[in-house]
């Protein structure tokens, strides 16, 4: 069921295994038939760790959807709420417990697992409220790091940059440094610790703090992981706000990638019938997982989109030529071979069809080259990606933009203008007082006032601000890192710079640059980015050093605190592929996110009061 998690490196099926033993055990507990009430947020993320027939095996009957009102009718024994610790959602448990029929017979247990951790706050609330007292079991479950593929992993706390850069609480780094305890327990301690910024400081400390509070946790595993890096997402501001330009970063941007699994409009998908013309097209999206365990998705999906076409021609051609084969299959020995194949190569020809599918849903938004006719794309989505590049190479930068005018004039999605304007402000190390208030009055004059609390949050967290006396250090960072290549190869790529179409992301340059030769090479430009840069070394016990066999690649954890984009992943992927790169990645972070998403979760909205 989970292959794809033992594919790479490091065997990710181990981790998962062991969120499944823990939920096995609390459900154990609890004697008798189950319902589960579901916080709605955590279905995704805990149907990355175990399916309904795990839940079913442990006499879960029924699953709803943790509403207000009387919970709905179920001829079972427990009822168990799955909930994340906040305080609105008490006031929906307690709603629901209030409404219990206490003379029903035979009477319910109510049962209460917080993930990830059990909240005083919210169990004063419920006593409060009178109902604590109804709960039989109130326990926490640790979902900090969840296995999304081979080599990616992520906590899914869709609140933690928020949390760390505007509201400096640091419960989310508490459960970053929990996270990689829990890993370090599994796959041995890391033995070199580098990072890069405020947050990654304070997870550092953590860690070490843990590991000296229980002497216990040091394990005598031989380490999987030889490096972690650490790194804060304002460290590199950037990247998150340009467009990706992968297949994967583009399917996300569009649609949305949700726990490995996105929603298509389903007309591209329906089966084309001869002379039904349109007939009973289907309404229901159409929903796909992704991740490598399709074998053509891990082959394409961390390609630029440029690139995808022509995979795909070459696929149809290949897929098409097997199916031929069986005119030529004369004995009984060919025929039976041919059979035993079939199941794999419909499975093929299946996955061809909904990628070709997708990729031609993008190409109706975004600009494509090669396998397709030329664009009959939208000029809206290619203008946007000229003032993007031009920002990031450092093109008009200190200027209104009048593209970003003409948005605003058109009233286009707030958000795509926020991006823009943030892009702008990042690249050019703030803007100047008349530029920036010349954006804010017909930000706030167009959209209304109540974004005003938007602007506010986008300054605190540094992505909007006003530039001071200092001087703009982005050219020197741009040209010191190679941030900006002109050259760069789409479809034979040499460089990471690929996955935006010629700007190389910061964050990951970083990673590249640390692995060789070394940061203290680029000791200058980490001082202009924000936060220390540290490094520290953890002990290991005697006889578990590892000595490296001849070619055998470094393994390096890259941790993103605050969000990573599936276009920084691809850059890292690309890294581990490099024939002469030493070093393979596995990537994990707080929250995988897209310049939308991302925006969004600082976007406050201001509700007009009650009269």
């Amino acid at each position: 069921m989970a292959a794809h998690l033992s594919s790479g490196r490091v065997n990710l099926t181990a981790l998962r295994e062991a969120g499944r033993r823990e939920l096995r055990e609390f459900l154990d507990k609890c004697a008798g038939s189950k319902a589960i009430v579901w916080d709605e947020y955590l279905t995704g993320p805990f149907g990355l760790i175990a399916q309904y027939s795990l839940l079913k095996e442990h006499e879960v009957e029924k699953m709803f959807t943790l509403k207000p009102g009387r919970l709905p009718q179920a001829d079972v024994r427990n009822i168990i709420f799955f909930v994340r610790p906040r305080l609105e959602l008490m006031d929906i448990i307690t709603d629901n417990v209030r409404r219990e029929d206490r003379g029903r017979s035979p009477q319910r247990d109510f049962h209460i697992l917080f993930v990830p951790r059990r909240s005083l706050l919210c169990e004063q609330w419920l006593k409060e409220q009178g109902v604590l007292g109804s709960f039989i079991h109130r326990e926490q479950y640790s979902l900090d790091l969840i296995p999304f593929d081979g080599d990616l992993l992520s906590m899914e706390s869709e609140s933690a940059f928020k949390e760390c850069y505007l509201e400096s609480d640091q419960t989310s780094l508490y459960h970053a440094a929990k996270g990689l305890m829990t890993l370090q327990a599994l796959y041995g301690t890391i033995p070199q610790i580098f990072g890069k910024g405020e947050c990654a400081r304070h997870v550092a400390n953590m860690m070490i703090r843990m590991k000296r509070e229980f002497p216990g946790s040091q394990n005598s595993i031989f380490p999987v992981f030889d490096t972690l890096l650490l790194l804060d997402r304002n460290v590199d501001l950037l990247t998150p706000l340009a467009t990706q330009l992968t297949y994967e970063g583009l399917i996300d941007e569009i649609y949305g990638i949700q726990n490995t699994y996105v929603k298509l409009p389903p007309e591209k998908f329906a089966p084309k019938k001869q002379g039904e013309g349109g007939k009973d097209l289907p309404t229901e999206p159409k929903k796909l997982q992704l991740n490598s365990a399709e074998e053509l998705y891990a082959e394409i999906r961390d390609k630029n989109f440029n690139a995808v076409g022509s995979v795909l021609s070459k696929k149809a051609k290949i897929i098409s030529a097997a199916f031929e084969e069986r005119h030529h299959a004369k004995t009984v020995g060919e025929i039976k071979q041919f059979v035993s194949q079939l199941p794999h190569m419909q499975a093929a020809r299946s996955s061809l069809a909904n990628h070709t599918s997708i990729a031609e849903l993008i190409k109706d938004i975004t600009i494509a080259i090669g396998f397709y006719s030329f664009p009959t794309a939208s000029e809206d989505f290619f203008d946007n990606l000229t003032v993007e590049q031009e920002f990031m190479s450092g093109i008009d930068t200190d200027k209104v933009n009048n593209y970003i005018e003409d948005c605003i004039a058109q009233k286009h999605s707030l958000i795509k203008i926020l991006r823009l304007v943030c892009l702008q402000s990042v690249c050019n190390n703030g803007l100047k007082q008349k530029v920036l208030d010349h954006y804010k009055r017909e930000i706030l004059q167009t959209y209304g006032y109540e974004h005003i609390l938007t602007l506010n949050n986008l300054e605190k967290a540094g992505l909007l601000k006003l530039q001071t006396g200092g001087r703009n250090n982005y050219p020197t960072i741009r040209k010191t890192l190679r941030l900006w290549m002109d050259d760069v190869n789409e479809q034979n790529p040499n460089d990471i710079s690929y996955v935006y179409s010629g700007y190389a992301p910061l964050s990951v340059r970083l990673a590249q640059l640390l692995a060789r030769p070394g940061w203290r090479s680029i000791e200058e430009v980490l001082k202009m980015l924000p936060g220390p840069h540290f490094e520290e070394r953890q002990q290991l016990p005697t006889g578990l050093q590892k000595k490296r066999q001849h070619g055998e690649n470094r393994v390096t954890l890259v941790f993103f605190l605050g969000g990573v984009t599936y276009a920084e992943i691809a850059a890292l992927r690309f890294l581990s592929q490099m024939e002469d790169g030493g070093t393979e990645y596995v990537i994990a972070t707080t929250k995988l996110i897209n310049g939308t998403t991302w925006i969004k979760s600082l976007m406050e909205k201001l509700e007009p009061a009650p009269f």
